[in-house]
């Protein structure tokens, strides 16, 4: 599946590329192919450190133009959380929830197919949808737990007499 995935996302940059007679640069190959490599969210840093380590250096500029064009492709999204902005490959996976923590900025993915049909079915006026992200804001399991803790050793100095 993968495989097929970069495929197809190779085909649909090589398209553009042809229509609007741009050069086919070995660079944003590079990058489309790092961007589907990847697992999950990544900031432009991220990638270019993925870049790095396989041996292939690009400029800040071109990867930041080269990530608005996948954008305008559809084949990139970027989310813009409490950390900063990240990106993910969205080819093939265009409806997603993220539950992040408000605390310590973690971003998970939930799969509720009881969520995504209520809003693939919800019907809106004057608008086509291709897609969607939602965002669920709270607190992790692992934060919830630190701060019970803290409460805890915080009841253990300052008992109530």
């Amino acid at each position: 599946m993968e495989d097929k995935v970069k495929e197809n996302v190779r085909q649909i940059l090589n398209g553009y590329l042809e229509m609007k007679k741009c050069r086919k640069t070995p660079e944003r190959y590079a990058i489309l192919d790092a961007v589907y490599s990847i697992r999950g969210h990544f900031t432009i840093e991220e990638l270019s450190a993925y870049l790095e380590e396989h041996n292939f250096r690009v400029s800040r500029a071109t990867l930041y133009n080269t990530i608005k064009l996948f954008y305008e492709l559809r084949l990139v999204v970027p989310h813009h959380l409490i950390d900063g902005t990240k990106y993910e490959a969205c080819y093939a996976n265009n409806n997603h929830i993220h539950q992040i923590c408000t605390v310590c900025g973690k971003v998970s993915e939930l799969h509720s197919t009881d969520l995504i049909r209520t809003i693939r079915e919800t019907k809106l006026k004057r608008f086509r949808k291709d897609a969607f992200s939602l965002y669920i804001y709270g607190i992790c399991s692992t934060c919830q737990a630190k701060i019970t803790r803290r409460k805890g050793v915080a009841q253990k100095e300052n008992p109530k007499t």
